[in-house]
């Protein structure tokens, strides 16, 4: 039987990761990477593959899997499904009101009060009842911290130029209608992929699906980079992620769209 080529890609990048995360000298030294544990579901030849991953608790690998808390409910093709639900194979309603084929979805357990080794907190962020407007969202929503809105606040208007943006949850923190929590006690959080970058609705809100980001390049080894395509099977690399949908705001800069 003939492995397919995504498989073998993995096979290898494997005994790549496992190198790198047991260099001895790596793990002595005071800069040594803190391990997450990474669940994948993947859509390969028709059928949904799930394996699990230890990488790194790095920011550009925690944000492909903490979107979305458990119980989101995401518009499909079929009517809202929850997050968890959610496999590989079915078919989510884009921003244009068409399907679109899930890929891949990820998952992982954190605590979003406890500070990691790097003194980083995960806080989630809990959207209110009618926060943006009548049945925007239906009911309360707990978003993680690397979701996104396709929505512009205040602040970053005039950044904006008057185009649409998508914006870090976080960026919308009034402490009234949008506040930031910490449970003390373990989430899991979850996040999805298409073919193509798009905007989803999601408990009624409109959040972006998985994407690297523009700035992915600039920031990772060549080794670093094994590992973290190892966690998408339907990639070879990152230019495959294709170009974003819309520019993204954060940090009070907007990154520039495609890759």
């Amino acid at each position: 039987m003939t492995i397919p080529h995504s498989l073998d890609r993995a096979a290898r990048n494997a005994v790549e990761t496992s190198q790198l995360l047991n260099d001895p000298a790596a793990l002595r030294g005071p800069n040594r990477p803190q391990l997450r544990r990474y669940e994948v579901s993947s859509l390969l030849n028709g059928n949904v593959v799930q394996t699990r991953h230890i990488a790194p608790a790095m920011p550009l690998f925690e944000d492909a899997f903490c979107a979305f808390c458990r119980g989101s409910l995401v518009e499909t093709d079929i009517g809202p499904v929850a997050i968890e639900d959610l496999q590989p194979g079915d078919h989510v309603i884009d921003e244009n009101g068409t399907p679109q084929q899930v890929v891949w979805k990820g998952s992982t357990v954190l605590v979003p009060g406890r500070a990691d080794a790097r003194g980083r907190t995960h806080n989630l962020v809990r959207i209110m009842a009618d926060a943006f407007g009548m049945q925007r969202p239906l009911s309360g929503v707990l978003a993680g911290p690397s979701a996104r809105l396709m929505a512009t606040p205040c602040h970053m208007r005039k950044l904006s130029d008057g185009q649409q943006l998508l914006t870090p949850v976080r960026e919308f923190v009034d402490g009234l209608n949008v506040i930031e929590t910490s449970p003390p006690t373990p989430v899991e959080l979850f996040h999805i992929g298409l073919r193509r970058h798009s905007v989803i609705r999601v408990d009624g809100l409109q959040f972006e699906t998985y994407h690297p980001g523009v700035n992915a390049l600039r920031v990772m080894s060549h080794a670093m980079r094994s590992v973290y395509l190892n966690l998408f099977a339907h990639v070879e690399k990152l230019t495959d992620f294709g170009p974003q949908v819309l520019p993204r705001a954060g940090d009070g800069e907007i990154a520039a769209v495609g890759l």
